[in-house]
């Protein structure tokens, strides 16, 4: 079963030790994440948070090019965000 299917959208917790910008690139193309929306930074320390989706697309798009291939959980995000 896939994360979030049966009850519509979810939002995973991640460890903070996986939140890298590195870490969280490799967890899309692996699949870690299936069909992903938005992508939202959080910084708690500062008060904020900001939507990243296009930055991580952007180099979601490059990293796939570099590889030949696009992920089959990532391929509607990057055709809604990768360009």
């Amino acid at each position: 079963m896939i994360f979030g299917e049966q009850l519509g959208l979810a939002w995973r917790e991640t460890d903070e030790a996986d939140t890298e910008l590195e870490k969280l690139i490799e967890n899309l193309l692996a699949g870690q994440y299936a069909n992903p929306i938005r992508i939202v930074a959080f910084n708690t320390v500062e008060g904020w948070s900001r939507d990243v989706t296009k930055e991580i697309a952007l180099e979601l798009r490059a990293r796939c090019a570099q590889r030949g291939e696009v992920p089959s959980s990532l391929e509607r995000f990057l055709d809604h965000h990768g360009r």
